[in-house]
Formats: C-alpha cells, structure tokens, sequence
C-alpha cells in the first residue's frame, strides 16, 4: 500500500513539474502583432494550358509593417503561386527589416482565393521563421497572418493588400 501511496505522490508532483516547466518555456516565447500594407513591384504570369484559368506566377512585393509595441519595418517578398481562377497555392520567402538594420527571415505558405488567374482576394499565411540578422540573430519561431487584397487598378502590377498577423518567437540567451 506504501508503495502505491508513493507512486501516486510523484506522479502528482511530475505532474506539478511539467505545468510549471511548461510556463517557463512559454515565458521566453515573445508574440508580435502587426499590420502590413503591400504592395505588388514585379510581377509575372503564365498560363498552364490545362485546363481554364490554370497559371503560375512570380512577384516580388514590398510591404510597410507597423508593429503592436510601435517600430516600424519594411518587407520584401518574393513569391511563386499555382493558380487555378485566381486560388491556390503560394510560396514565399519574406525579409523584414527594421530600423536598425536587423532583420527577420520568414518562409510563408499560403492558400490564396479569388475569382480570377492571378487576382486573389484574400490569403492566410502560416509562417515559419528561418534567419534573424543583428538583434535577431538565432531567432526560431513561427506566425499566422491574414491579408485582404484590394481590386488591381489600371497601371498597377498586381493587387494592393491589408494584412494583420503575429510572429511568436524565441532567442537564444545571450
């Protein structure tokens, strides 16, 4: 009976254990919130010839961040997309950089919809961060964004977008 009383002591206090080790992990994860304005630079289209409104695609994007905590930072993207009528799949690799130079490398999955090849009106990231430069340097962590796209406008290389998301993120100690 001494022994079964035993047992359940330090599986009670194992338990204790991982709860309290599991905040303070979660205590040196920082979350960034942010909204983006983006825009399209280059962009180039090619139909498949599969089937109707089947292309892919390639852009480059520039984006003005403003952060929840107040900096400020600007995004360059370099994309890929598969379309078919404007949705499906899009890789792309972004690099945020702030003012002090640092800088933040992102790798993005997307699934874009919309209603025609090459004009999507909305997307959700999951983001995975890759590089850190300056102060982020090490960083590991991961994020989720929205973003809507505004009608492409005469003149204009592909659509404007209005985003928001956050990036939760670690660094090693220093």
């Amino acid at each position: 009976m001494a022994t079964k009383t035993s047992i359940m002591v330090l599986f009670g206090i194992l338990v204790i254990l991982s709860f309290v080790l599991a905040a303070v992990i979660q205590a040196g994860a920082e979350t960034l919130k942010f909204k983006a304005y983006t825009y399209v630079t280059k962009a180039e289209r090619a139909p498949v010839g599969d089937v109707d409104g089947h292309t892919l695609g390639f852009a480059i994007r520039r984006a003005f961040i403003v952060f929840e905590n107040g900096e400020v930072a600007t995004q360059i993207s370099v994309s890929t997309t598969d379309t078919i009528k404007g949705s499906g799949p899009s890789l792309t690799y972004q690099t945020i950089t702030f003012s002090d130079g640092s800088t933040i490398i992102i790798k993005t999955q997307t699934a874009v919809t919309g209603t025609a090849p090459g004009a999507p009106t909305s997307a959700k990231l999951t983001r995975e961060i890759i590089k850190g430069t300056g102060r982020f340097e090490g960083i590991k962590g991961t994020g989720t964004s929205t973003v809507k796209y505004l009608p492409v406008e005469e003149g204009e290389a592909g659509a404007k977008g209005i985003g928001e998301g956050s990036i939760t993120y670690t660094l090693p100690s220093k």
